[in-house]
């Protein structure tokens, strides 16, 4: 689940609230305040996307879709068996299969890495690099490349590809330096959706039987 969350991380991130402050370059600098100012006013929005893993090494690949709603700290996360809500408080991941909720406190996360903190994670220790416009399915992109200032991090770049149009992050490709790829695609994504606060909370009630482990 903590690839899951980075590459949910870097590709809403930048969408919502971010730009990399340490940008050397003013152009890629530019474009990510662009796609900053566009969503901020922004109350929920929600996506769905695909998550493709390469292991460079094995030359396998696994694929997953899933989709998230946020609004505010809130979220409300789908993927492969599981789901997780999140009220700002108090996480659930509810495992469909062992028919089990683990309850954690919001801020638990492995990393420092979760839908509750996209929207800063990448303000700082990063440096931008404009490479240049392309097209993916037809659809013009600018191309920009992060590179992080602590190089303690499990990754060495990541690539940005941002509707050239709409402002809105098209897919994000995170290059680990185990030779693992990450690639994100976002599928569709809507903004200022209907997402009441009980969207964002577990019922255990709805399933019988349920095991609720309690990590708090």
């Amino acid at each position: 689940m903590k690839n899951v969350f980075l590459a949910i991380s870097v590709c809403l991130a930048l969408s919502a609230n971010t730009h990399a402050q340490n940008a050397k370059d003013p152009k890629a600098q530019a474009i990510l305040k662009e796609v900053s100012t566009k969503f901020k006013s922004t109350k929920t929005l929600s996506a769905s996307f695909k998550v493709t893993t390469l292991d460079q090494k094995t030359k396998k690949t696994d694929s997953r879709s899933g989709s998230i709603i946020l609004k505010g700290n809130k979220y409300k996360l789908m993927l492969a068996g599981q789901e997780i809500y999140c009220d700002g408080t108090s996480a659930w991941t509810y495992l469909k299969e062992a028919n089990e909720v683990q309850v954690s406190s919001a801020d638990d996360k492995t990393n420092g890495i979760s839908p509750t903190n996209i929207f800063t994670i990448y303000e700082k220790g990063f440096s931008s690099k404009y490479i240049g416009e392309t097209k993916i399915d037809n659809v013009a992109v600018h191309h920009i490349e992060l590179v992080p200032d602590d190089a303690k991090k499990p990754y060495f770049k990541i690539q940005v590809f941002i509707n050239k149009t709409d402002k809105i992050i098209t897919s994000a490709k995170i290059f680990e330096k185990n030779g693992t790829h990450i690639t994100y695609s976002v599928e569709k994504i809507k903004l200022n959706v209907d997402a009441p606060d009980n969207m964002f909370t577990f019922d255990k009630s709805k399933y019988p039987g349920i095991e609720v482990v309690d990590l708090r």
